[in-house]
């Protein structure tokens, strides 16, 4: 069974065994929040789902009827970026994107979680806020110190070999280094006729740790100084490396590609290296679905000149500052990402959680590791790492967004030749300085 169906599946059957009584208690006997329509509004993805199929739960519980939406990821960011700048009351529950993190949070547009967390009327302490990784919790917060949204998932970029057969074949390691990656890509490329490397194309997101990698940023000292340095010597030479990785050993149209794509190529054993986010890599340990089950091999994403620095990125559920039900939002959002909510999605296949407990439970960890390879830890390493470094800041500053439109034009100029890679990134951070300052950022 899929992960997809696994979720729904567990959504469907939910059973009176999660339920929270204190969130639908009220005087009386009656439900606290008869009468409410709360509107919830995610992007799609497999734990909104999952979320989706479980309503009747929360809705039985608590008396509140939910409208709940998931367009897909732009859509949905256009989407709640326009209306939470307007201060609209049209949702009561949105997905805290980490992208938009930073601008959603210190904008005041979101509703700070702090008090609803202390108050024991409406939060158990068994609900547990520190359980939630520190790693996940820190982009959700503010400069005032405060907490805007609790994390569903805390997600790494790791890399992966569909095919690590065939570099097994050529008496290679798995590749730790950039230079590494080159050597085996030339070494198994078009072998068994599987193309060598395809990724992701939001480069604003596959590209960047090979940005750091080479030594160069995305700004200057995000979040300080947006100065953007997207034309420096190393951001140049690192968008040459990495069109090139797509541009030789890519299929074709490899910059098309989206993440369900590049996803099902590995599943398939048509590509063989990728870069990507954790919750996507653990579907290749799917025996049903993945043809390269007894073939994939994960590790981290390469270290280059300057070192390595992963990718991570982190979601929650946050309460905008326009709601008119924000009690009962934050009821959804408390019984949403309770721990027993929470098991229940880990246990039918979720594979990218933020609550500790979830990390740390047999099941889960027994499930990520994947013919011998421990995603989960690789996925924590990476985490942590970046916690430590503090190399994620670029993305979760508010006019990030602006500058990662940019990055995904100059990578694909780059890899179809419509522009060198001094061109492409000069024509990026051109581009990036005019939308910074349309933004009203001092440069």
């Amino acid at each position: 069974m899929t992960q997809r169906r696994q979720l729904l599946a567990a959504g469907a059957a939910f059973g009176a065994g999660a339920l929270l009584p204190t969130i639908g208690a009220a005087q009386g006997g009656a439900k606290k929040f008869a009468g409410v329509n709360l509107n919830v509004s995610t992007f799609s993805a497999a734990y909104p789902r999952f979320l989706q199929q479980a309503l009747p739960e929360f809705e039985a519980l608590t008396g509140a009827k939910v409208n709940f939406d998931t367009p897909s990821f732009p859509v949905y960011n256009q989407r709640a970026d326009l209306e939470l700048s307007t201060r609209g009351a049209a949702y009561d529950v949105v997905n805290v994107t980490f992208i938009y993190s930073s601008r959603w949070i210190n904008s005041g547009w979101l509703t700070p979680l702090d008090d609803y967390i202390r108050n024991p009327n409406l939060t158990p302490s068994d609900w547990d806020i520190n359980d939630f990784l520190p790693g996940a919790r820190a982009p959700e917060t503010g400069r005032d110190g405060k907490l805007y949204g609790i994390p569903w998932t805390a997600e790494a970029l790791l890399s992966a070999s569909s095919r690590f057969d065939l570099v097994q074949a050529a008496g290679l390691p798995y590749p730790d280094t950039t230079d590494d990656l080159v050597k085996v890509l030339r070494a198994v490329n078009k072998k068994d006729r599987v193309a060598g490397f395809v990724a992701d194309n939001h480069y604003g997101w596959t590209f960047v740790p090979y940005l750091h990698a080479f030594g160069g940023d995305v700004f200057r000292k995000a979040p300080d100084d947006l100065f953007p340095t997207l034309d420096s010597p190393e951001a140049i030479a690192a968008a040459d490396y990495y069109a090139n990785l797509l541009r030789e050993f890519g299929p074709d149209g490899a910059v098309t590609y989206t993440p369900d794509q590049v996803l099902q190529s590995l599943k398939q054993g048509r590509v063989n290296f990728t870069d990507q986010g954790q919750l996507y890599l653990a579907q290749l340990g799917d025996a049903a679905t993945s043809r390269t089950v007894k073939t994939v091999k994960f590790g981290l994403v390469p270290k280059g000149p300057a070192g390595r620095f992963p990718g991570t990125a982190v979601h929650g559920l946050g309460i905008p500052a326009g709601s008119k039900n924000k009690e009962a939002a934050w009821a959804f959002i408390q019984w949403a990402l309770s721990k027993q909510t929470t098991r229940k999605a880990v246990l039918a296949g979720y594979g990218s959680p933020a609550r500790r407990s979830d990390v740390d439970s047999t099941d889960f960890r027994s499930r990520q590791v994947i013919n011998g390879t421990d995603l989960a830890k690789l996925a924590l390493d990476s985490i942590e790492l970046a916690a430590k470094t503090g190399h994620m800041k670029y993305r979760t500053v508010s006019v990030y967004p602006q500058v990662d439109q940019q990055l995904n034009k100059a990578i694909e100029l780059v890899v179809t030749k419509q522009l060198s890679a001094r061109q492409a990134m000069q024509q990026a951070q051109a581009a990036s300085i005019a939308e910074l300052k349309r933004a009203g950022v001092a440069l």
